[in-house]
């Protein structure tokens, strides 16, 4: 049997959740926090694991280490390249970057992603494709905290403008469950009823 790919995690806890109209890390949703599932979750796959937090957020504890951006509201692309920068030093080529909202995510599709991450070592991004962009569920190679650095230092925010500018895979699937994530309260209402 081949040996899982070394990933780390990139867990972004730290957005402003202004659809929700509160903090989503610390929703609870049956019996757990969005946050301790995901980082859950991706630590039975991924290490180290690193939670990207608003600067004062309060969070539960975790079995990750917690990174806090210096900024509160900037949007996703500078808290990613904290995370990529973290992985890196900690010696990962690889990370698995996720929003902090997918209360079905599994290691499963962290295991579909990272195969073609390692497979391909042009491609700096490998994403899934489910009918939906998804920038914020998939493996990112960690020597792009450098390129992150020079986009945000240039007045970008948005993970679109570090997609399109470097080598992308998107992964065709089904839709996945997994990757469904909860931005308002009728989402998070939703998602409990979809429960088994």
């Amino acid at each position: 049997m081949t040996p899982p790919i070394p990933l780390a995690a990139v867990v972004l806890a730290g957005g402003a959740s202004r659809r929700m109209g509160r903090d989503k890390a610390t929703l609870v949703h049956h019996g757990t926090t969005l946050v301790e599932r995901t980082v859950n979750t991706v630590a039975a796959r991924c290490s180290p694991v690193f939670v990207i937090a608003a600067p004062g957020q309060s969070l539960p504890a975790l079995s990750a280490e917690i990174l806090r951006d210096e900024v509160r509201g900037v949007g996703p692309l500078l808290a990613t390249g904290r995370g990529l920068r973290a992985a890196a030093d900690a010696g990962r080529e690889l990370a698995f970057v996720c929003a902090v909202d997918m209360p079905f995510l599994t290691s499963d599709v962290i295991d579909i992603l990272a195969g073609p991450a390692a497979r391909l070592p042009g491609v700096d991004v490998v994403l899934p494709w489910d009918g939906r962009e998804q920038y914020l569920a998939g493996i990112y190679r960690t020597a792009l905290a450098d390129r992150v650095a020079d986009l945000t230092a240039a007045g970008e925010r948005s993970m679109k403008a570090l997609i399109t500018r470097v080598d992308v895979q998107q992964i065709v699937l089904p839709e996945q469950r997994a990757l469904t994530n909860v931005n308002t309260p009728a989402d998070l209402e939703c998602a409990g009823q979809q429960m088994p």
